[in-house]
């Protein structure tokens, strides 16, 4: 939670002040993990008005690092039921952002490790009930792991630079193994000498763990790199930073400070405004807006771009990923009914030619927005009908700057086998109709991996493999391939094998060049763990691991060998 003074001030939920002010609320507030908003089709309509009014501002601040569970029997049951006993995370001291005068590093690569805390179990009938207890129930957490590189919605996290041959990254980091601490780190890897630095703390959270958080990164014309860290909600504030030289991770400025979450920041040359940034405002509950800029100085209103509800609907929301094809930007996004995200399902897609000012379908026609209607002409695919969810993981254009999006599909927004089968999907534009194709099955709707177009060849790395910890986020990484243009699919390859830990959120840099081709980390959604990052290569026979202590200011990046897994075996857990 924050207070606005004549700045954002975090304020911890169990403070004097917390009490002083907000007795009526407070036992509420706790049962409420400030993450996704609840969805609960039993409570009537004045029910979820006030669960709407009590949450509305205040349960999305930063986590107050308690331990607690969340999900529709907490919800229900908090209401009646007495404080909570927790403890609370350890905070490392002097939190701090990065300038010239002082660049905070930290002396490896550690991977930020985060548990939403909604798990589930099997009831005696076979489907699922809610768990309000530790460890892990056997589906486990609706999401859970090591997530340096979570969200899907955050876009781009990489880019490489042919200019000084490094591709810059960012990631959620932490200070140190098994801390619950959330940094906003920066680093590159230096293609002509095969080393990393030390990685750079950009913005230090102060205290938040949840990597809703995490950053993206742009980097313009001139070699400046920016870095967009999400906020959450309309209580935590997100950043924009800038690189105070070209090329350079040793100093950045904050620009701006404003409400801003799952930012996908992008610079499309020769536009008159060349920076474009689509995100997400907690307006009811979660709808898209795009600004622009001429030198990201100073940037335009805030235009909001979709914002669907029915006939009736208190609330709505939305998911996207975008990408940039040539001065096109492109965006899929679903829909949230009623504003349950646990329902997300349908898939829409709008294309822009001049930065965002009007907006198309995919056949040039234009599309008013914000989109509000559910039957609109930019609706890709009614999946609702089907009584299917879906899970956006990345969007891609083709050599000829057709639009393709890979999702997963499924039953519903609990984890495990009930909800099966969880198809991996790529859904694309032939230039007459729109087409789906299946690669593969996963056992999680968080599975997250990417869809690339490398030369002459259609490339999907994800974790379809179950994994060390079947049935949770994340898994053994494989690599697919298509050779007629996403229509039909092959295993060709692991990427990662005998790992004792799951690896997830596979990402692919903008201009990726080998070594540096996807990126991604591995965690344990059992328990805390250690949290390592690695890339690959295109192949996916070549895993990289990034050193998680450095005794130097410069260090050669390891090659794993694929038969001693991507999971160093013999590590302490």
């Amino acid at each position: 939670m924050y207070r606005k003074d004549a700045k954002w001030q975090p304020i911890s939920c169990d403070s004097t002040e917390v009490k002083r002010r907000s007795p009526g609320w407070l036992k509420y507030r706790l049962f409420l993990t400030c993450h996704d908003q609840v969805g609960i089709p039993q409570m009537n309509e004045k029910a979820m008005a006030r669960h709407q009014a009590l949450t509305t501002g205040i349960r999305n601040g930063p986590r107050c690092r308690h331990r607690l569970w969340c999900g529709p029997a907490a919800l229900l049951v908090g209401l009646a039921l007495p404080a909570i006993s927790a403890v609370a995370q350890e905070v490392p001291p002097n939190p701090s952002t990065v300038s010239d005068e002082s660049v905070r590093r930290i002396n490896g690569y550690r991977g930020i490790w985060f548990t939403l805390g909604q798990f589930y179990g099997q009831g005696e009938d076979g489907g699922y009930i809610p768990m309000r207890r530790q460890p892990t129930f056997p589906y486990g957490d609706k999401y859970s792991g090591g997530l340096a590189t979570y969200t899907a919605k955050h876009v781009p996290l990489a880019v490489h630079c042919p200019e000084v041959d490094k591709t810059f990254f960012v990631y959620g980091g932490a200070p140190e193994d098994k801390q619950r601490y959330l940094l906003c780190m920066v680093s590159y890897y230096d293609h002509r000498t095969g080393q990393v630095p030390r990685p750079v703390v950009v913005h230090d959270k102060g205290g938040v763990d949840d990597p809703h958080d995490n950053p993206s990164l742009l980097i313009d014309d001139q070699g400046h790199l920016w870095v967009f860290v999400s906020g959450r909600g309309r209580t935590r504030p997100g950043y924009k930073y800038r690189s105070r030289r070209p090329y350079s991770i040793d100093g950045f400025e904050q620009i701006r400070e404003e409400e801003l979450t799952y930012p996908q920041p992008w610079w499309i040359d020769g536009l008159d405004t060349p920076f474009v940034h689509l995100f997400t405002k907690y307006t009811g509950v979660r709808e898209l807006y795009v600004e622009r800029s001429v030198d990201g100085q100073t940037w335009t209103e805030d235009q909001q771009l979709a914002g669907i509800r029915r006939d009736g609907d208190r609330a709505g929301g939305h998911y996207q990923t975008s990408a940039v094809w040539r001065q096109r930007i492109g965006t899929f996004f679903n829909r949230h009914p009623g504003g349950n995200v646990d329902k997300r399902t349908d898939l829409y897609y709008l294309q822009s030619d001049d930065g965002g000012v009007t907006w198309a379908d995919v056949e040039g026609n234009p599309v008013e927005t914000p989109v509000v209607d559910v039957e609109n002409p930019c609706r890709v695919r009614d999946f609702e009908s089907d009584g299917r969810n879906v899970y956006l993981k990345n969007m891609v254009f083709d050599h000829q700057g057709r639009p393709a999006c890979l999702i997963v599909t499924s039953g519903g927004h609990e984890p495990g086998p009930p909800n099966a089968p969880r198809r991996l999907k790529v859904v694309r534009w032939t230039g007459n109709v729109w087409v789906e194709s299946e690669v593969t099955q996963v056992d999680h709707n968080y599975d997250m991996g990417s869809l690339i177009i490398h030369d002459d060849q259609w490339i999907v790395m994800v974790p379809s493999d179950a994994g060390p910890q079947a049935d949770h986020g994340g898994g053994e990484i494989v690599r697919w391939s298509s050779r007629d243009s996403g229509a039909t699919w092959q295993r060709e390859n692991a990427v990662t094998e005998n790992s004792v830990r799951s690896h997830n959120y596979v990402r692919h840099p903008v201009d990726a060049a080998d070594p540096f081709f996807v990126f991604w980390a591995d965690g344990d959604p059992t328990e805390l763990s250690p949290s390592r990052l690695y890339f690959a290569d295109s192949t996916g026979r070549h895993v990289h691991v990034l050193p998680d202590q450095m005794e130097t200011d410069k260090t050669p990046v390891q090659v794993i060998d694929l038969d001693t897994s991507a999971s160093t075996k013999n590590e302490t857990p």
